[in-house]
């Protein structure tokens, strides 16, 4: 089983998974150049006996569970961070404290197409997927040890992405993650001072002004960040305040369906169908955190982080937002 440890200096957790060691390619030089493992695609109609059995699926009428049929399927992770079996057990020596790693780690295979992805994507078929997020997180929610759950996608091997055929991942933890408490700690204090939401008051600056903006749409906007981390950083943030991801409404699923798409297209046709992350944050399962809002953040991997950005937490752009803005608008 895997372990969680807190360094006692930044508060941050660290998970111990050595057992994820044996994924293939695992610490070769230059293995995100490489080309995916040869042989059958796990993910692909066909093969659903090489994976472990699915936890939820939207199929055709009549399929049956772990047989082809379906159009988006979650199954445990093969190699999991993070188990759903066991207990916490937390257990502090001396400063140091540890927990077990119980939690859980899904994929949400996106599509039963192998060479299709987000860009490529409908609105039908995206609207899947965030159904499967939804569906997922609705469900984990209900384990009293769960306290986050991250949904994150990889695309490109450079990205992380350990398999070619286009799937995301979803980590149900027992803590919620330092980043998420700053941005907490940061949405309370801005309330506090200001009677708003900070995101609220943010995408108000950002539509008056409409130089970051990238598109929108009936619920969802979609923007340069003011001090973007990396070239071409992305987010999408819905027009309505809400705390939480899956209590997004049918029309909302309706909209990020349409606008996740149209974004990923923009920057695939801008920069060459880049590698990417997206993540989704939210607020806290168990907090009715009013001041929070849940976006979600697309980092295109163009440059790479290095001492400077390691020592310091600075990062280094090479790009303004507003250019970048400019130049995923052009796309159109």
């Amino acid at each position: 089983m895997s372990e969680l440890r807190k360094d006692p200096i930044t508060g941050r957790w660290v998970i111990i998974a050595a057992e994820r060691k044996r994924r293939p390619l695992d610490f070769l030089p230059g293995k995100e150049d490489t080309v995916p493992p040869s042989g059958p695609c796990p993910f692909c109609q066909g093969n659903e006996d090489k994976t472990p059995p699915e936890i939820f699926a939207l199929r055709d009428k009549g399929t049956k569970p772990n047989t082809p049929g379906w159009q988006v399927r979650v199954v445990p992770n093969k190699f999991p961070a993070l188990r759903i079996e066991g207990e916490l057990n937390p257990t502090r020596i001396g400063l140091f404290d540890m927990m077990n790693g119980v939690g859980a780690h899904e994929v949400v295979i996106e599509n039963s197409a192998h060479d299709r992805g987000p860009s490529d994507y409908s609105q039908e078929e995206m609207g899947k997927v965030i159904q499967a997020y939804r569906e997922r997180m609705l469900d984990l929610r209900k384990d009293d040890r769960v306290q986050y759950i991250l949904i994150f996608k990889n695309h490109g091997r450079r990205a992380g992405a350990s398999l070619g055929h286009s799937h995301t991942q979803l980590i149900a933890l027992p803590e919620v993650p330092i980043q998420v408490k700053e941005e907490l700690s940061a949405a309370r204090r801005h309330l506090n001072n200001r009677k708003i939401c900070l995101f609220c008051d943010i995408l108000k600056q950002e539509l008056d002004s409409s130089e970051r903006v990238v598109l929108e749409n009936e619920n969802f906007v979609c923007l340069e960040p003011f001090a973007p981390r990396f070239p071409f950083e992305t987010w999408i943030f819905p027009k309505e305040h809400r705390p939480h991801f899956f209590r997004i409404s049918r029309q909302e699923e309706k909209s990020l369906s349409e606008i996740l798409p149209q974004t990923l297209r923009r920057i695939k046709v801008a920069l060459g169908d880049p590698p990417y992350n997206y993540i989704i944050h939210t607020s806290p399962l168990k907090e009715e955190s009013g001041y929070y809002h849940w976006h979600l953040e697309i980092m295109p991997q163009l440059t790479r982080i290095a001492g400077f950005e390691l020592g310091t937490g600075f990062f280094m752009n090479p790009i303004s937002p507003e250019q970048a803005a400019q130049q995923l608008k052009e796309v159109g």
